[in-house]
């Protein structure tokens, strides 16, 4: 049987090279679409590895095992974001230092990587130290209405209003700062439009709390948004930075609005005329003040600038309600009776130059106090300033005024969270690594040891200290380095001049006086010339140890003339050796060391 060839026409052998050069074509672009795959996939990897790679460096330069001062670095490779700016008070032995601020070397070295200052709340211990970096370095600022408008109070202060870019940003708003997006959370604080925040990076959510305490009843119906914050947990958070100032109090803070129903029962049916001293800043306080005040018919006036300043402001920006004419200039109280005025004043505290402890003292310009007060001290005593605060409540209680202070009523609460509410805020939050801010180290400690209970793992809790830098990711976490930090005091206009040496010395002379020599002695033969003379200050009452002075005159006549025979010459070893000898010999007579200042003229 014959097979039946089939024939092929030049048009099927061009159809099966079409086919043939179209396979071919799919292929390579196949081929192509594996090889580029890949690459992306490797990219795509690399950048894994890369990104696991940066960390967030969280550098605290103040607020960490102490009181104040509060201010925190975060840095994500080229942008850093400022949290807080804040001062501290001075302790007992810094001599005549009125402020104390953090040391701004690290943020001066690295200016151009500054985004901004961020704020959380307006009290001094987180924005008093403002004015002091801007004159070093000039950085926009972020905060809410409130705390923008006494920033811009305290600049207008130092003349740097109109150089500085401050900018009011609303709760629950987000700002972008570079790779750096800051996040502001409705909090709740003994302060208005306080805020917590949560700071978004690359590397991670961090949220830091700023002050706070839950208040489920808060005068101005704020509550903290709870909401926001549960949710960023479920998201997932890197680490948590929280207040730890009441760590150690167990249980919960109290509602401000319990001092209120305190307060209407004091001013209730009293014929008194009322002085109530509290924070400036607690504008809240003073809302529930007034509240009570219109509710009796009362007037209310205002004692002391800050305290002025304060009310002012929360006024202007509608943070205080108040009816019209109901605060009365301080001049003006001579035209009304007793029971018709109520005086809100500073010096909860017990401060020496308080408007308070000069009305104790009987040195008020404008107020005397007498039998017919009642003075209510609506603040617990800041550790260190109980025997100024008890000094005030004696004077009072001597011209014959009735107090009320915290040991009798419950006239104030805390702004500052206590164990309860700190487990809350963990539990919402549920960090990977926690860091107790805002605290002395027995606070930080006992902060550590709720959050423990809570769940976070004892590995993942760090206690830092001032300039360490803490770096982390989602992979790891650890204290590195450490970054220039300190302490600079503020003395007058004179800030920095004034360090440890000088404390010493103030310290010294505070102590056991100081004694100056003066005497003129010839220059080529050595020879007393003239003196010496003995000057005395906070040593001996000279009139009643002349003899002492003239014993310490003859002393030095015989030294020197011992330096003559021995042909000492040089100025600056017979200051020496007259400084020594002079020392030993009161040190023998007297036990005691007074500084010794030997001024020598030549002739």
């Amino acid at each position: 049987m014959e097979r039946k060839e089939k024939s092929i026409s030049p048009n099927n052998n061009r159809n099966t090279q079409k086919r043939k050069r179209k396979v071919n074509n799919q292929e390579v672009k196949k081929e192509k679409k594996t090889v580029n795959n890949r690459s992306i996939k490797a990219k795509k990897e690399n950048n894994e590895f890369n990104f696991k790679k940066e960390k967030l460096k969280i550098i605290p330069l103040g607020g960490i095992q102490e009181i104040g001062k509060n201010i925190t670095v975060f840095e994500y490779e080229d942008d850093i974001v400022i949290v807080d700016c804040g001062l501290a008070f001075p302790e007992d032995d810094m001599l005549g230092i009125d402020l104390v601020i953090p040391d701004f070397s690290y943020l001066e070295k690295n200016q151009e990587k500054i985004r901004g200052l961020v704020i959380t709340h307006g009290h001094e211990d987180h924005i008093g130290a403002i004015p002091y970096l801007l004159q070093k370095i000039n950085v926009p600022i972020y905060a809410t209405k409130l705390t923008a408008g006494l920033i811009s109070h305290k600049l207008e202060e130092h003349r740097l209003l109109k150089s500085t870019k401050l900018k009011i940003v609303n709760q629950g708003q987000t700002i972008t700062l570079g790779k750096i997006r800051v996040e502001f959370i409705r909090s709740c604080h003994s302060i208005p439009d306080a805020v917590a925040l949560a700071i978004h990076t690359p590397a991670g959510t961090v949220v830091h709390t700023g002050d706070f305490k839950i208040d489920y009843t808060p005068i101005d119906d704020e509550k903290m948004d709870f909401g926001r914050l549960a949710e960023l947990g479920n998201k997932g958070v890197l680490a948590l930075m929280s207040d730890s100032t009441n760590s150690e109090r167990k249980g919960y803070t109290m509602s401000e609005s319990t001092v209120g129903e305190v307060f209407d029962k004091l001013f209730f049916n009293c014929t008194k005329r009322i002085v109530v001293a509290t924070f400036a800043s607690n504008v809240h306080r003073v809302q529930q003040i007034v509240n009570s005040a219109v509710a009796n018919k009362r007037k209310i006036a205002v004692c002391g600038r800050s305290m002025i300043n304060m009310i002012n402001t929360a006024i202007e920006l509608g943070y205080i309600d108040v009816p019209k004419n109901v605060f009365i200039d301080i001049d003006m109280i001579k035209n009304y009776t007793d029971e018709q005025l109520v005086i809100i004043t500073t010096g909860s505290q017990g401060e020496t130059m308080s408007a308070l402890t000069r009305m104790a003292a009987g040195e008020h310009k404008k107020v005397s106090i007498t039998s017919n007060d009642l003075v209510i001290i609506s603040a617990n005593p800041i550790p260190g300033n109980e025997k100024y605060v008890a000094k005030v409540i004696d004077d009072l209680m001597k011209i014959g005024a009735e107090v009320v202070y915290s040991s009798l009523e419950d006239i104030h609460v805390s702004g500052h969270a206590c164990q309860e509410e700190q487990k809350l805020m963990l539990s919402l939050i549920r960090p990977k690594y926690f860091i107790p801010v805002h605290g002395e180290y027995r606070q930080l400690i006992a902060h550590s040891e709720t959050a423990k209970k809570v769940g976070i793992k004892p590995e993942n809790i760090f206690l830092t200290t001032n300039g360490r830098i803490l770096e982390l990711n989602e992979n790891e976490a650890s204290l590195t380095g450490s970054v220039p930090f300190g302490k600079i005091m503020v003395d007058g206009l004179g800030v920095g001049d004034v360090g440890n040496i000088v404390l010493r010395d103030r310290q010294h002379l505070s102590q056991d006086g100081l004694i100056i020599v003066v005497m003129s002695m010839d220059s080529s033969t050595g020879e007393i010339v003239a003196g010496p003379d003995v000057i005395s200050r906070g040593f001996v009452y000279v009139r009643e140890s002349e003899n002492l002075m003239e014993e310490l005159k003859k002393m030095l006549r015989e030294e020197v003339h011992k330096l003559e025979e021995n042909g000492v010459r040089d100025w600056a070893t017979i200051k020496s050796k007259l400084k020594d000898s002079l020392r030993d010999y009161i040190f023998a007579k007297t036990k005691r060391n007074p500084m010794i200042l030997p001024i020598i003229m030549e002739v």
